[in-house]
């Protein structure tokens, strides 16, 4: 199992401000011994497309941070406050994190088995991030170094799930259209 290290999690010694496990029938957090290195597992299985979880517990921020992620609400960001935190980044997303429906969905292009590694793609929430990072994810297609969906190319972002505000930006910049319409559709059929 390949572990992206990304500048989004903390040193494991320092414990996250909320109650763990805050999902404990659905994530397992894993912290790798002697490193600042940590992921998260599934404790379920699910359909392609189900309903993962609904995002709670978070506060609204006004400013980007490392841990953040990027809301529907234009020049806000959420902290988490939860066990999503730990869900790194990855090139084969297994979840998709939806900020306006403010839900945690299964990727709609396989199904989660207890174990997977919990993923999902950054870009899909963030047009950009506070600092670029390199994915170690190993999988086939890795896109190598991850910044947010203004910087990629938008050939890059072919194939994905985004959050509407990043697709709308992407749309009013004006920059590859033709990539624009071949990102895949907001919503699950």
């Amino acid at each position: 199992m390949a572990i992206t290290r990304s500048p989004l999690h903390p040193d494991p010694s320092h414990p996250p401000p909320w109650l763990q496990p805050s999902h404990p029938n659905l994530i397992k957090v894993h912290n790798i011994p002697q490193t600042s290195s940590s992921y998260a597992t599934s404790l379920v299985s699910l359909p392609a497309g189900a309903l993962f979880t609904p995002i709670t517990n978070y506060v609204l921020i006004p400013h980007r941070t490392w841990p953040s992620v990027q809301s529907a609400r234009p020049g806000m960001h959420i902290d988490l406050n939860s066990d999503l935190f730990f869900v790194n980044h990855g090139c084969v997303p297994s979840l998709e994190f939806d900020v306006e429906k403010m839900e945690v969905r299964v990727s709609r292009e396989r199904d989660l088995k207890v174990g997977d590694l919990l993923t999902f793609f950054y870009p899909s929430t963030e047009w950009e991030m506070v600092q670029a990072f390199d994915c170690f994810c190993n999988e086939e297609g890795c896109l190598g170094q991850i910044v947010g969906a203004s910087q990629m190319p938008r050939t890059s972002l072919q194939g994905y799930w985004v959050n509407r505000h990043v697709r709308e930006r992407l749309d009013w910049d004006g920059k590859g259209d033709a990539a624009y319409v071949d990102v895949k559709e907001l919503e699950h059929p």
